[in-house]
């Protein structure tokens, strides 16, 4: 945050152009291309930009009614007040007008960067702002096609299109710079009217075999050097995407070289909830479905209107006095939940636990009963009996038809995924996590998805049974020592904080192995899948939780096409759990991945599991790929007697 008592450094102004240069899906505005991240259009590298810079989002339609996230959200920003969907133009075919209007420009603010370009004939490297380099969009108005030349080339009779300098730097705070080119190539000397090129020493393309010469005094020097830490400067603490320097400055001594297209250039910190319906009667189940658009009705004279304009079929069998009623309730409990008051100090240690609750809490409730839970367009519960095979073990298994899953964006790290500084359900560490705008957020982009899922409850006398176990309690103690070496490792305050404890391996494990299992049949990819794992201890005051939910969403409104909810019926479940827990005894890594203990390194937090077995793609694990073990599932290749299944 800005300080009042230092002056804020602030990018130089440069020409703002604005034109459409390419198109993204809504949902990879926040997983992919979020604030913060560079997008690689065909002929144009860009940086999207911070929420100061996004068109006003005043439209009552694009907010999102889901109190349990804000709260969440609120935990980590306590300004915001809004979950907000991202303006977007929405395809018409048949020539109509855009239904957000068109008189500004609707989309992601984005800007060039890395700024430096390279000619490919001639490999004169300079600043896109340089003079040197043209920007061209297409006639046609295709906007990919939109891309920087270098218009006076010598070496080529058509000016080629220039192409991103692909080195840039970068540090765990999340801050971001251009490579320092006239630095680096002249070891911290310039001349007085550096021209740099970039020259290919070999055919690799590989940084041993790229150099940065200047052709006004002729210093040269490899690129191999810029991977050398020590070599680089300070980091600049700049913040490309708020166009400003960071005021607090950064701590590292050395800034860190990164490729353009690295996969730890940015990490999304993403909250997520299940919605769960809950109105009492119909027609506070419409208003919550419509909240959107009756958010800001106040009086019957604009209900009246609305139903003029045809925006009421839903509401055809109510009296409008009593949908404004309804309104009203709906209102009053949202500035309840939006006022509530926030935790006590003597809580503050533990806001990872608070989180869990608050999100996952009432989703387990509605899940343990299904009966009870109400039928909706977005939510649909339907049990069914538990496997034979299986009955020892689990208690209950509910098919998730349909689910309503909204997820907010609420920052970015770089270097550091937040699987690896955070705890469960994101407890950041706060000087990681990299603010979305200049000022405090009143508001954050969110999605919502629609999909399917299948719901396991286990039996909770089978888990405490297992867990009194000496081979358990053993095991868990290993587990414990391993998270303590590897938050000691990372610099964490307090080395048992966090700790999820063996119940949650257990679960953790055996979505990994279903997972796996379940996308070899159901015809979504594994990292289309999620999952949600339920695990408390019990409590003086909280029952316990012991269960997995392993879902599919889509941003489309009619959501997914039900392939995962039928490998939940009972004859196909139990075939699947048999093939994963088969599946989970041997691995093409063993018997190296059977012996792995998880406090065997300080990098990693797992037994024996590895990509060859259990690890899972980044947007399906909700934990980093930490806290896994086969051997708590099935006997291994070591013949551990603590596995909880026996087959």
């Amino acid at each position: 945050m800005t300080s009042d008592t230092q002056p804020k450094r602030v990018e130089p102004g440069a020409a703002r152009c604005r034109a459409n240069v390419g198109e993204v899906r809504m949902s990879q505005a926040l997983t992919t291309y979020g604030v913060g991240s560079i997008v690689d259009l065909p002929h144009l590298s860009v940086l999207v930009m911070g929420l100061d810079s996004w068109p006003d989002p005043g439209d009552p339609r694009l907010l999102i009614n889901e109190p349990r996230l804000l709260k969440a959200v609120q935990a980590e920003l306590p300004t915001v007040t809004q979950l907000r969907c991202i303006p977007i133009n929405e395809p018409d075919p048949l020539g109509l007008s855009n239904p957000l209007g068109t008189s500004q420009p609707i989309g992601l603010p984005v800007r060039v960067f890395p700024r430096w370009l390279v000619c490919p004939a001639c490999r004169t490297l300079a600043r896109c702002d340089s003079g040197l380099f043209k920007l061209e969009t297409d006639r046609h108005g295709r906007p990919e096609r939109t891309r920087f030349v270098h218009a006076n080339c010598q070496k080529s009779p058509r000016p080629p299109a220039a192409v991103a300098a692909r080195f840039m730097v970068a540090c765990e705070n999340g801050h971001l710079d251009d490579f320092p080119w006239v630095e680096f190539a002249h070891r911290g000397s310039p001349c007085s009217s550096p021209a740099l090129q970039l020259i290919e020493l070999g055919p690799s393309g590989e940084a041993r075999d790229l150099a940065v010469k200047c052709t006004t005094c002729g210093a040269e020097r490899r690129m191999a050097d810029a991977f050398n830490r020590e070599q680089m400067p300070p980091c600049s603490s700049r913040r490309p995407h708020l166009r400003d320097y960071d005021p607090e400055g950064c701590a590292h001594k050395h800034a860190r070289t990164i490729l353009l297209g690295a996969s730890n250039l940015w990490f999304p910190v993403i909250y997520s909830t299940i919605a769960i319906p809950d109105a009492e009667s119909k027609l506070d189940l419409l208003v919550q479905q419509a909240w959107g658009a009756l958010r800001e009705v106040r009086a019957l004279s604009e209900l009246e209107f609305l139903q003029r304009r045809g925006e009421l079929r839903a509401f055809a069998e109510f009296e409008l006095p009593a949908v404004l009623e309804a309104i009203r309730r709906r209102a009053l409990r949202e500035d309840d939940a939006q006022h509530a008051p926030a935790a006590s100090d003597g809580d503050a240690d533990e806001p990872s636990a608070r989180q869990h609750d608050s999100l996952k809490a009432p989703e387990w409730r509605i899940f343990t009963q299904p009966s009870s839970a109400p039928h909706t367009d977005d939510f649909r519960l339907r049990p069914v009996p538990v496997p034979a095979r299986y009955r020892p073990v689990l208690s209950q298994v509910v098919l998730v038809e349909r689910l309503r899953e909204v997820r907010a964006f609420v920052g970015f790290t770089r270097i550091d995924a937040p699987g690896e500084i955070a705890d469960l359900d994101c407890e950041i560490v706060g000087s990681q996590l990299a603010p979305l705008s200049q000022q405090p957020p009143r508001w954050v982009p969110a999605a919502e998805m629609r999909g399917e899922g299948i719901f396991l409850q286990f039996n909770e006398a089978a888990i405490q049974d297992w867990l009194s176990q000496a081979a358990c309690k053993a095991w868990a103690q290993k587990f414990l020592e391993g998270h303590r070496r590897w938050r000691n490792a990372r610099g964490l305050k307090d080395p048992d904080r966090g700790f999820l404890g063996l119940r949650y391996v257990l679960l953790h494990t055996l979505s990994h192995a279903l997972m796996r299992q379940f996308a070899l049949e159901c015809g979504y990819a594994q990292a289309s899948m999620r999952e949600r794992i339920y695990s408390r201890e019990p409590g003086d005051s909280d029952d316990p939780m012991a269960g997995i939910l392993i879902y599919t969403s889509a941003p489309d409104s009619e959501g997914t096409l039900g392939g995962l909810v039928r490998l939940g019926e009972t004859n196909e479940l139990e075939y699947h759990l048999t093939a994963a827990l088969e599946s989970a005894k041997l691995c093409s890594s063993d018997p190296t991945c059977a012996e792995h203990e998880p406090d065997q390194s300080e990098m990693s937090l797992h037994g024996a599991a590895c990509h060859a077995c259990l690890f899972a793609p980044e947007p399906s694990c909700e934990c980093g790929n930490r806290f896994l073990d086969r051997s708590v599932l099935v006997e291994t290749l070591v013949g551990q007697p603590r596995a909880f299944f026996r087959v």
